[in-house]
């Protein structure tokens, strides 16, 4: 049996069955925080109908997603409740802020934000965003945006869910795709989507959107066209739909919820990770599956998708995202409120999972995270459960958007590449 020689040994932060054994002073900085949203109205007038025709209820609002292109800070308002003024926004990241909490400015204009229904309760505009919950910016300046379609959090449904691509340069709708009927199910519900894009092959991507309820439909940019892959794996784990966030013990029954792109072989092809909300392990499918709509949709594809390990108890994870430059991926398990990173040239359990950050007032329910061109790991909070179950302090900061460089971030953890963690709480360096 070959013996491993450890050179050196020190403390550190590490996870032990999935708790940490030594905390260090908080690594995301804030950049911005709100106790309440706030929108930048066209006239003082503006506002001042909105708030008469509970078109604007501060309290409504509560953002939720978040994505970067060079200066703008895109953050997103998902219309959980009447009066949220506008579902998708922005801010400037280099703006004077004097009190860390921007005016949000509407994305790209006013005019998407019109959600007036007609006697039937459709939309009156097909054009106008109903509830958008997440978008990603992708490597030819395009933002995607997924729409819900639905509004209140009864969920009814004004539209059919549907994704649109702006150009950032022009700040035009390059484009609009309905989910077809076809690749919904009852209660199908889509709040995110991941897109895939080949090196210099702007017309090549595909975007992967996550259905709660067990699915992910993928689209292709270049047809035009949607399909929908099922898989076991897509389903939640009945042993992990309780949460306790916020002083909230509450439960939640969601399929598969976050996808992440691995870095692309020598073939270009993408490991895609992928995991459910009410679940502790990390699952992942070749990239190439998903876009071959033949093996998409059959069975055949079954034994293409394999577990890639487990977090452990209270493992729950919203949002993910992998770091190309570090093979990183970083992901919120939110009933510890916490961002962890796993390095994905490591296997995937205890020991090589790291603790970027720990923190049970600013990272509440940590609810998307993106890494940004310049290497800066962006993470937004927003106490979602207490906001759902209970009730905000309006006098306290309630939604921030934390930050830090992945390179600091990733120091001293199991994360980087010639570190292990160990059930002692100790991090090893092996000799090579």
């Amino acid at each position: 049996m070959e013996i491993l020689q450890w050179a050196t040994v020190f403390m550190a932060m590490c996870i032990v069955h999935g708790s940490m054994v030594v905390q260090e002073k908080s690594k995301l900085k804030e950049k911005f925080s709100w106790k309440n949203v706030e929108y930048d109205w066209p006239t003082p007038s503006a506002k001042e109908e909105a708030i008469r025709t509970q078109k604007y209820i501060p309290e409504s609002n509560l953002p939720l997603g978040l994505d970067v292109w060079k200066d703008k800070l895109f953050i997103t308002v998902p219309r959980f409740a009447a009066g949220v003024a506008s579902t998708l926004n922005y801010v400037r990241i280099t703006d004077n802020n004097p009190d860390n909490s921007p005016v949000l400015k509407p994305y790209p204009n006013w005019q998407f934000h019109n959600v007036d229904v007609d006697s039937n309760g459709f939309i009156v505009n097909n054009m106008s965003l109903a509830s958008v919950f997440r978008v990603r910016v992708d490597e030819c300046d395009r933002l995607w945006v997924m729409d819900s379609g639905f509004i209140d959090h009864l969920g009814i449904q004004v539209k059919l869910p549907t994704i649109y691509i702006f150009d950032l340069n022009t700040d035009q709708l390059i484009r609009q795709h309905q989910i077809q009927l076809s690749d919904m199910k009852p209660g199908s519900y889509f709040i995110n989507v991941v897109v895939d894009v080949p090196k210099n092959q702007c017309d090549n991507a595909h975007a992967y959107v996550p259905d709660l309820i067990s699915g992910v439909v993928v689209y292709s940019y270049k047809l035009d066209q949607s399909w929908r892959a099922e898989h076991n794996f897509f389903h939640f784990d009945p042993s992990y739909t309780d949460y306790n966030v916020g002083g909230v013990n509450f439960q939640f029954v969601n399929g598969i919820f976050s996808l992440a792109l691995g870095n692309p072989d020598n073939m270009g092809v993408r490991t895609v990770y992928f995991h459910a909300l009410s679940s502790s392990r990390e699952f992942a499918v070749p990239n190439v599956v998903l876009q071959n709509q033949t093996r998409a949709t059959s069975t055949e594809s079954f034994h293409d998708y394999y577990l890639v390990g487990d977090r452990g108890s209270n493992g729950q994870s919203t949002a993910s995202f992998l770091d190309e430059k570090s093979n990183v991926l970083f992901y919120a398990q939110v009933n510890k409120d916490a961002v962890y990173c796993w390095n994905a040239n490591k296997p995937y359990n205890w020991n090589t999972q790291g603790l970027v950050d720990m923190n049970s007032d600013s990272l509440v329910f940590v609810n998307d995270l993106k890494v940004d061109r310049d290497g800066y790991l962006w993470v937004l909070s927003d106490r979602l459960p207490v906001f759902i179950y209970s009730k905000l302090n309006p006098n306290q900061f309630n939604y921030r958007i934390l930050r830090g460089k992945v390179s600091e971030l990733i120091a001293g953890t199991a994360c980087e590449i010639n570190k292990y963690c160990t059930t002692d709480g100790l991090i090893l360096y092996p000799n090579n």
